[in-house]
């Protein structure tokens, strides 16, 4: 257990930011999943209207720092792309 104020403080911020961090990222791998079932069974339509929110909640979790800006970048792009392919 901590024992300097600096440190007991420290890990009240540390549980808030886990705690925010776990609830981006939990809310961004359901819509994935769900954008991802879309493609997996040809709805090409509903994987459209899906992809602006997903790519959009992808965004604000890079922006939150749950996750890192190239891995939100790297996701992105392979969604766009397995989007654009069931599109074509």
């Amino acid at each position: 257990m901590a024992n300097h104020k600096s440190a007991i403080k420290q890990h009240r911020q540390d549980v808030k930011r886990r705690a925010a961090n776990r609830l981006h990222k939990t809310r961004l791998r359901t819509a994935i999943k769900v954008f991802r079932k879309a493609i997996d069974d040809g709805d090409a339509a509903t994987a459209k209207k899906l992809l602006p929110g997903t790519l959009a909640l992808l965004d604000h979790t890079s922006k939150c720092g749950a996750l890192h800006d190239n891995t939100v970048a790297r996701t992105k792009s392979r969604l766009q792309r397995a989007a654009n392919k069931l599109s074509a």
